[in-house]
């Protein structure tokens, strides 16, 4: 399976620096934004799996950018900030943040934060208006009906119900369920793509899966 992308939003390149390294190391894409408008542009076009987010940064206070996150998506937000007192930790939580470090802080200890993130993102129930996926009980539900799914089918949709909108490559969905496995020239991608869409519409017969032309397939955010 690819690494899983986490966004930097920070000003100060030295520490973004650190940070990826720290990062990388453990194993995870790191993607870098020196301003919050960077970041939240980023975070709109590249879908990352968590998002590490400096309070300090010089163009948007951080609890603004939190807000404006939150207002399209359930991304991980672990804060990063200086200021360490009760009032502003329940702050950061009740705009939306996740978790917050308190600066200077261990590398390990960023790490196992953002361990500690991401699984919980995988082990949670997962809803997309009346679609509901456990990933832990493998069932998936329709207005409290199962939806019987062959075991590639859950893993796909699964993919694509974690960002709504988010277009997905053949190649990504055969670099993520597959593992990069897959012969050049596969249809298999195409084939459990056409049997998912078709037990997706007989749903509420409309389509939950959309095609795009010529890039791949996404949900219907």
């Amino acid at each position: 399976m690819s690494a899983q992308r986490i966004l930097v939003i920070e000003d100060d390149l030295d520490i973004a620096n650190v940070l990826r390294m720290d990062l990388s190391d453990a194993g995870y894409e790191v993607e870098h934004a020196d301003s919050a408008m960077n970041g939240l542009i980023r975070a709109r076009e590249d879908h990352p799996e968590l998002i590490l987010l400096d309070l300090g940064l010089p163009d948007f206070d951080g609890g603004d950018v939190v807000q404006r996150l939150r207002k399209n998506s359930a991304v991980p937000i672990i804060v990063l900030t200086a200021r360490d007192t009760v009032d502003e930790k329940v702050r950061l939580l009740g705009l939306g943040a996740d978790d917050y470090l308190i600066k200077p802080f261990h590398p390990d200890e960023l790490v196992a934060r953002v361990k500690v993130q991401l699984r919980q993102r995988v082990t949670e129930s997962l809803s997309m208006g009346d679609l509901t996926l456990d990933p832990q009980k493998r069932l998936v539900t329709y207005k409290a009906e199962e939806l019987r799914l062959s075991p590639k089918e859950f893993d796909i949709l699964a993919l694509l119900i974690r960002q709504p909108g988010r277009v997905y490559s053949r190649h990504e969905i055969g670099q993520e369920i597959w593992q990069g496995r897959l012969p050049e020239g596969s249809n298999v991608v195409d084939v459990h793509m056409a049997n998912l869409r078709a037990k997706l519409r007989d749903l509420d017969g409309y389509g939950l899966l959309r095609t795009v032309r010529g890039v791949g397939y996404a949900l219907r955010g």
